[in-house]
């Protein structure tokens, strides 16, 4: 029988819904689909709309369970709240916390190999280690940074991107690399601000990741943009694009590669990138774009 432990994550969620007028939601624009609410957020970020739901149900904190022995093919992370409702960390937990303020959901932890990632195709999403051929998969050295996504975004994989090769999305949420000095734990959720975005291409996949850091990091308010990692961070930028570029290559396979001049764009870019995804995945779980395997519980 599967054995549970069950971890506690403090999260800002209930004060992100019990004001209506948080973030300028025009509750005119109401638009529902199952058990989730999408709002249009009137004060536009990058100049475009952001959206959200409210699925959650105002929970004051969220608690991550997790089922099956770690390291094995049972082995999952679900998020439920208060009443016990299994909810889903892509779809039910906000991506903007307003003030340029991010939530990121930890997959990986730093100094790990162990490739963990939200199961996109499974009911509520939890959080399981991928495998390949029935074997679970592992990075050939640990990851030196935490490493996660932005809920509710989504990489269309139907959109091709004219800045970057024409490259298509993934099919996933939008990746985070997190760059404070505390290791996150799995299915943590950290309030994080964007510094700066790597234009990733797998495989001929457009990979986005994006370079954030911890509110709660002793140099949080020294870092704003990208020339300020570089700065406090020296040689990280570089890290995280050398390390993306070459994991793949002890299985044999060839490096990735990056667009957009080879290098990490600015926090501007990066926002533009997240409020394009987010808009994908609004789009995903209004059902206006086919959702194929993906789940929208």
């Amino acid at each position: 029988m599967a054995s549970a432990r069950v971890m506690t994550t403090n999260t800002t969620t209930s004060s992100f819904f019990s004001r209506g007028s948080f973030l300028g939601f025009n509750h005119n624009h109401i638009e529902s689909h199952f058990n989730t609410v999408i709002f249009k957020r009137k004060a536009p970020l990058s100049k475009r709309s952001l959206f959200s739901c409210r699925a959650i149900h105002n929970p004051q904190e969220l608690l991550t369970k997790e089922e099956g022995q770690f390291e094995t093919l049972d082995y999952r992370v679900f998020f439920h709240d208060n009443s016990g409702k299994k909810v889903s960390p892509w779809h039910d937990i906000p991506l903007h916390l307003g003030d340029g303020i991010f939530n990121f959901i930890v997959e990986i932890p730093k100094q790990s190999s162990a490739k963990m990632e939200v199961a996109t195709d499974e009911a509520h999403t939890p959080i399981k280690q991928d495998t390949k051929k029935g074997k679970l998969r592992y990075y050939p050295y640990n990851i030196n940074w935490n490493y996660g996504l932005f809920p509710q975004t989504w990489e269309d994989p139907s959109l091709a991107n004219s800045e970057v090769e024409g490259a298509l999305g993934d099919n996933d949420p939008v990746d985070v690399v997190e760059i404070g000095d505390a290791r996150g734990k799995i299915g943590e959720i950290v309030k994080v601000k964007p510094l700066a975005a790597l234009a990733m291409i797998d495989e001929g996949e457009l990979d986005w990741k994006i370079v954030a850091i911890s509110l709660d990091d002793p140099r949080a308010s020294l870092v704003n943009d990208v020339d300020d990692v570089e700065k406090h961070f020296p040689g990280t930028l570089t890290a995280i694009r050398d390390w993306f570029r070459d994991y793949k290559i002890p299985d044999g396979k060839p490096a990735n590669k990056f667009g957009l001049g080879n290098k990490a764009v600015n926090k501007d870019y990066a926002l533009k990138v997240i409020t394009e995804t987010n808009e994908s995945w609004a789009k995903l779980v209004k059902r206006s774009v086919p959702s194929g395997e993906l789940s929208l519980l």
